[in-house]
């Protein structure tokens, strides 16, 4: 008697776990279905009646795939007018039309400038190490720079040409103006993650740790070192780099590396600014200080932009 009870209490057993499991599995298709939904955000660019806005696909050949970037210019040109050109990196989670969204950089584009938001993904603005194929560092400053030059009316050479980023978006402006100090005469570094080569393993933060040694390799490796901006600004040469805008706000957990990053620059005599407000680490806070970045901006590109500060809509 107690056998068959065995038996029979068993196979109903396994009959209720095939029923859980198929609900378990209907449930994450069903929710699945929803994230996937809810997932893509509304596009709502911030625009003013005196820009134009047009999202551009191109294939990269860093990349070996299609890629978007958008950008924003002045509604009326000049016959042959150039335009110097300001590339704006979004941080990790976000996207190519963060910064239209997300702020008020669109006015800035008024006063007769390319405003350039690329698709970075979570790269950091990288040549990855794993996959070796992702390489968003040779996009950025080959494919990317070729095709706008192939579409808009762009003023050449590094005195028109500047680059400005926030959160991973920040470490990819300054990693990428300090491997190419030719090719811009500007960097805007805001709530920087410029420590993030230098962050260690740690099992607290594995999905991070991970993504990190995919990206720069192991910890203490010549790719995490040549990706380090406290290594390379200490090799740089003050008198042919960037100049360096840099922010972060006073609540921020950034702003301790960023002091420290913004100290080193003026140990080996950069040319840059620092400044710190209270504030934390998302759009009101950077949006905030467009205003003041587009100011020094206007002393350091090239003469070809009549950059006057534009009439606030």
């Amino acid at each position: 008697m107690i056998i068959k009870f065995l038996a029979y209490d068993q196979s109903a057993m396994f009959a209720v776990t095939r029923r859980s499991n198929r609900a378990v599995a209907i449930f994450t298709i069903l929710m699945a279905a929803g994230c996937t939904k809810t997932s893509v955000q509304p596009d709502h660019p911030r625009l003013t009646p005196n820009v134009v806005l047009r999202d551009v696909t191109f294939r990269s050949s860093a990349l070996s795939r299609e890629m978007q970037y958008r950008v924003i210019s002045p509604a009326k040109l000049f016959q042959g007018q150039k335009l110097p050109v300001v590339y704006l990196l979004h941080g990790r989670g976000g996207g190519y039309r963060d910064w239209s969204n997300y702020s008020d950089v669109a006015r800035f584009a008024e006063s007769g400038l390319l405003l350039v938001m690329p698709e970075g993904g979570s790269s950091y603005y990288t040549n990855a190490v794993d996959p070796s194929q992702d390489r968003y560092e040779d996009y950025i400053v080959h494919d990317l720079i070729a095709d706008l030059s192939s579409r808009f009316p762009v003023a050449e050479g590094r005195g028109n040409r500047a680059i400005i980023g926030v959160s991973m978006g920040g470490f990819g402006a300054v990693n990428l103006a300090l491997h190419h100090p030719d090719m811009f005469v500007f960097v805007g570094g805001i709530s920087s993650a410029v420590d993030a080569p230098q962050r260690a393993f740690t099992i607290k933060r594995l999905q991070q740790s991970r993504h990190f040694n995919a990206i720069f390799g192991a910890h203490g490796s010549p790719t995490r070192r040549d990706n380090d901006p406290f290594i390379l600004v200490r090799a740089a040469d003050p008198g042919t780099a960037p100049y360096f805008f840099l922010t972060c706000g006073g609540q921020e957990g950034l702003l301790p590396t960023n002091r420290e990053f913004a100290g080193l620059l003026a140990q080996r005599h950069f040319s840059y600014e620092f400044h710190t407000v209270p504030g934390g680490h998302d759009w009101n806070q950077w949006n905030a200080w467009l205003p003041a970045v587009f100011r020094s901006l206007a002393e350091h590109l090239g003469s070809n932009a009549d950059l006057r500060q534009p009439r606030v809509q």
